[in-house]
C-alpha cells in the first residue's frame, strides 16, 4: 500500500518521489523491496516479516489469495526507462489527462515533465504500431539506467520538486497555495444555494427575476469572499511563523496594544495600519518616558546622570529589603535561642494566660432578601447571630411545624432538625420559648405554634407575590 494507506504522487524533499508502497501493519518502506499483496483487500500490502508472521489487519486474513510484487527495473522500451516508469507514466497521463506532463512527472518521480513530454512522443506517438510502441525491441542491459547515469549526467533534483496542493502542506492549516484557496471559505454554503438552480425557456418572467435574485445575492456573498482574500493576502497574514516571531520580540504592552487596534485594519489599507500602530507606539512610549521623568522631578532628580543612579538604586531596592528581611530573621532566632537557654536555667512560674471571647460584630441585615418579613425582635436575634432572614425563616418554620405536629419540642431534637452551628440553635430555640412560640416540655400549646407557623407561611406567599414582576 502506498503512503498513508493510499497511492502518492509525491514525497518529501530528499527522498525519492513517485509512487510508495509501505506495509499496513508496520509502515516500512517497500516500495524497493519485495512486498505481498493481497488479491482480495483492495490496496493492500505486507513486508515479508509481517507476511511470515501471519498477520491479520481488519478484513484482511492470512489465508487471503496474495502474489508476490517486485520492482521491474529492467528496460522495455528504452534503456533509460524501466518498466515501472514506463507503467507510472500511462498511469498518471489515465489520472491527470493527456498533456499535463507536470502532474505526470511528479507522479512518476523520477523524470522531469520535458522527459515524460519527449519521451511519450519518441515512443508512442512516432512508434509504427501507433497507438501501441514497438513491443519487439531487446536491450543488453539486465536494469534501465539511472538517472545518475545518463549521458549528459544530469538527474532531476528532487528538492526542486513542488508539494502537491493540498491543505497539509502549508503552515496555515486548510490553505491550499497551489489553488490559492482555503479548504472553508468564507460563507462555504453558498454554492449550495445555486447548485441545481436551472434558467429554463419556459420558465414565467417571475421565476426568472427570482432566481436572478438568488444569483445577485450568491454574487456578493462572492465578492465578500473575495474581499476577505484579498485583505489576507495583502496583508501577509499567511505568514504565520513570521508573524509569530515578531509578536514574541514584542513587550506586553506592545501585544495590547495591537490587540485594541487590530479591528481598524479592515478599515484602512496597509500603510495607513502601519502608520497608526507607529504613532500609537511612539505615543506610549512618550507617556512612559514623560511619567518616568515626573517621577524623578517628585523625588528630587534634575539631572539625567542622577535619574539613571536612581533607577539603578532603584532596580536594587528589593533585593535589600529581601537582605533585610533576612537579618532580621536571623536575628530574632538568635533572641529566641537566648530567651529559651535563660528559661532553661531559670524557670518562671507558669503564667495561664486567659483569652475571654470577643462577641462577633452584628450582621447588617437591613437590605438582606426577606427581611421585611421579620418582627424587631427577630432582626435582633438574626443580626446577633450573624444569620440571613431567608435561611432564619427555613429555621423557624422548621421547628414550628415539628413542634406543632407533635406537640412539644425539646433542645436536643431541634438541634437534630436544623443542622447549623449548635449554639445558634440552642439560642434561637430559646428565643422561640420566651417569644411564646414554643412551650417548654409538658406544657403544649399546639394551637399558638400552628398559627404562627400559619402566618409565616401566608407572610412567605405574600413576599413572594411581591417579588413577581
Amino acid at each position: 500500500m502506498s503512503s498513508n494507506g493510499k497511492r502518492a504522487q509525491g514525497a518529501a524533499p530528499g527522498d525519492e518521489v513517485g509512487q510508495k508502497f509501505h506495509c499496513d501493519n508496520c509502515q516500512a518502506n517497500v516500495t524497493d523491496s519485495v512486498r505481498i499483496s493481497c488479491n482480495e483487500c483492495p490496496e493492500f500490502d505486507l513486508c515479508t516479516t509481517c507476511f511470515s508472521r501471519g498477520i491479520e489487519l481488519g478484513s484482511h486474513r492470512n489465508d487471503h489469495p496474495y502474489r508476490v510484487v517486485t520492482r521491474h527495473r529492467f528496460p522495455i522500451f528504452t534503456e533509460t526507462w524501466s518498466a515501472d516508469e514506463e507503467l507510472l507514466l500511462i498511469d498518471g497521463l489515465r489520472q491527470f489527462g493527456m498533456g499535463n506532463w507536470k502532474d505526470a512527472a511528479d507522479h512518476v518521480g523520477t523524470k522531469t515533465k520535458e522527459e515524460c513530454e519527449q519521451h511519450y512522443n519518441e515512443v508512442y506517438v512516432g512508434s509504427s504500431n501507433w497507438p501501441l510502441p514497438d513491443m519487439d525491441r531487446q536491450f543488453d542491459v539486465k536494469f534501465a539506467r539511472a538517472p545518475g547515469d545518463r549521458k549528459n549526467g544530469v538527474a532531476p533534483s528532487n528538492k526542486s520538486m513542488t508539494l502537491s496542493s493540498q491543505p497539509s502542506n502549508h503552515e496555515i492549516v486548510g490553505y491550499m497555495p497551489g489553488r490559492l484557496e482555503f479548504e472553508t471559505e468564507y460563507e462555504n454554503e453558498a454554492e449550495q444555494v445555486i447548485k441545481d438552480m436551472v434558467i429554463a425557456d419556459d420558465d414565467s418572467p417571475e421565476e426568472v427575476e427570482l432566481k436572478q435574485i438568488v444569483l445577485r445575492i450568491y454574487n456578493n456573498k462572492l465578492d465578500r469572499r473575495l474581499q476577505r482574500k484579498r485583505f489576507i493576502f495583502e496583508r501577509g497574514l499567511l505568514e504565520y511563523r513570521k508573524h509569530q516571531t515578531i509578536e514574541k520580540k514584542r513587550t506586553k504592552d506592545e501585544r495590547d496594544l495591537f490587540a485594541r487596534i487590530k479591528v481598524f485594519a479592515r478599515m484602512q489599507t496597509r500603510e495607513d495600519y502601519d502608520a497608526l500602530a507607529t504613532g500609537l507606539l511612539n505615543e506610549n512610549a512618550l507617556r512612559q518616558r514623560i511619567a518616568q521623568l515626573q517621577e524623578w522631578r517628585r523625588n528630587g532628580v534634575t539631572t539625567l546622570e542622577d535619574g539613571a543612579q536612581f533607577e539603578v538604586e532603584r532596580s536594587q531596592r528589593p533585593s535589600r529589603r529581601a537582605s533585610t528581611l533576612r537579618d532580621s530573621a536571623q536575628l530574632l532566632d538568635r533572641l529566641q535561642k537566648i530567651v529559651a537557654t535563660r528559661s532553661a536555667r531559670e524557670p518562671e512560674p507558669l503564667k495561664i494566660m486567659v483569652h475571654k471571647p470577643t462577641a462577633p460584630n452584628p450582621l447588617d441585615i437591613e437590605h438582606a432578601d426577606g427581611v421585611e418579613m421579620l418582627a424587631a425582635s427577630e432582626r435582633d436575634i438574626c443580626a446577633r447571630l450573624r444569620i440571613f432572614p431567608r435561611p432564619y425563616l427555613v429555621v423557624k418554620e422548621t421547628l414550628l411545624a415539628e413542634y406543632a405536629r407533635n406537640g412539644t419540642l425539646k433542645r436536643r431534637q431541634a438541634r437534630q432538625l436544623v443542622k447549623i452551628d449548635v449554639n445558634k440553635t440552642s439560642k434561637l430555640y430559646d428565643f422561640f420559648v420566651q417569644s411564646g412560640w414554643i412551650k417548654a416540655p409538658g406544657r403544649p400549646a399546639v394551637h399558638r405554634a400552628a398559627a404562627m407557623l400559619t402566618a409565616s407561611a401566608t407572610a412567605g406567599r405574600d413576599y413572594a407575590v411581591k417579588q413577581e414582576p
